[in-house]
């Protein structure tokens, strides 16, 4: 049968560190489930957010192709519109030049650069084709020809290749009609991608609903993942607090566990100390032994103490003496009294 353990001393100091100790790393424990929920949640909101932002940004990028596609119509259609434009005001010019012609200040840069390819190209056609030239009309042909190719430089940089338009100064009707036939052809155009980039609106209106709500959910769940965070924070900022706490229980639970282990390991020395003998303790045997040394009680290696001795043997021989005068007295029995007491203390 099991002998019962002894009941535990009572100690109400060491009790109330321990219950204090205890409840703290309770509580503890409790912050650090509630800051790992704060930051699971945390977590899980930051994993939904990437995941939205990404959408995000992928639906972003599309919108941003859509619109530069767009961009690239509206700009061509624009150069159509440009160019109908710029037929059309060499057609009024045409209709209202005389014989005497303007003044090119009065005209636009693209009628100015048209004439004057126009006047290039009949120029070049009569030294080609007209055999009736004397050399000196020739050579006045051909000097006008060179200062009009010059202001014609000077002109193209201020008209785009597509703006530049061919007139036959000989054939004004027939500059005209084509002329009037090549507007609507580049109004035609510029309908055709007006619509067409329409069209494409239409693709991209939608999208951009969805682009604000993908945004407007990314913030959302940002933000609460920051105020999750937070909260984490504000635990882990009482968990800090409560660590230094919990230390000094600790520390005052082992500094009275020390005391109380001293205190036993002292009482136990005393009661060690009591219950030895001289053979188990060697100091002990060592301070006995320093003590009849100084008392004179005990010598090492001498006689000087054998005189008690032979002082004790004097007595037993005077008696052997004794006996052997008795020897010769009354009679035989004394003597054998004698021989039978021999040995023994006497009373």
């Amino acid at each position: 049968m099991a002998r019962p353990k002894p009941e535990r001393e009572a100690d109400p100091e060491r009790d109330e560190l321990n219950d204090r100790l205890h409840a703290m790393e309770a509580k503890m424990k409790r912050l650090r489930d509630q800051r790992s929920n704060h930051n699971e949640t945390a977590r899980a909101h930051a994993t939904q957010r990437d995941v939205i932002q990404s959408q995000y940004g992928e639906l972003r990028e599309g919108i941003k192709e859509k619109l530069a596609a767009q961009k690239v119509i509206r700009i061509e259609a624009k150069k159509h519109q440009a160019r109908r434009d710029a037929i059309q005001e060499q057609l009024r010019a045409l209709y209202s030049k005389s014989k005497q012609g303007r003044e090119n200040k009065s005209k636009s840069v693209i009628l100015q650069l048209s004439e004057k390819m126009a006047e290039i190209d009949k120029i070049e056609r009569r030294i080609e084709t007209d055999g009736n030239l004397t050399l000196a009309q020739e050579n006045k042909q051909l000097k006008r020809l060179k200062n009009i190719k010059i202001e014609a430089k000077a002109l193209e940089p201020l008209v785009e290749e597509e703006m530049r338009i061919k007139i036959d100064l000989d054939d004004l009707e027939g500059s005209i009609e084509g002329l009037r036939a090549e507007a609507d052809t580049e109004h035609k155009a510029m309908i055709a991608l007006h619509e067409k980039a329409d069209e494409l609106w239409k693709e991209i209106e939608p999208l951009f609903s969805e682009r604000d709500f993908l945004k407007a959910e990314g913030d959302r769940l940002h933000n609460l993942f920051k105020a999750s965070r937070v909260e984490a924070d504000k635990v882990h900022e009482v968990i800090s607090e409560m660590m230094s706490q919990v230390t000094e229980a600790r520390e005052a639970l082992q500094a009275l566990f020390n005391e109380r282990k001293s205190w036993i390991e002292d009482h136990n020395k005393a009661i060690d100390d009591s219950l030895s003998t001289p053979d188990q303790n060697k100091e002990l045997a060592d301070s006995l032994v320093s003590d009849l040394l100084n008392s004179g009680g005990i010598s090492l290696g001498g006689t000087g103490g054998s005189s008690e001795p032979a002082e004790e043997e004097k007595p037993a021989t005077s008696k052997r003496a004794a006996g052997r005068g008795r020897r010769g007295g009354p009679g035989v029995r004394g003597g054998g009294a004698a021989r039978g007491n021999r040995g023994r203390t006497q009373k």
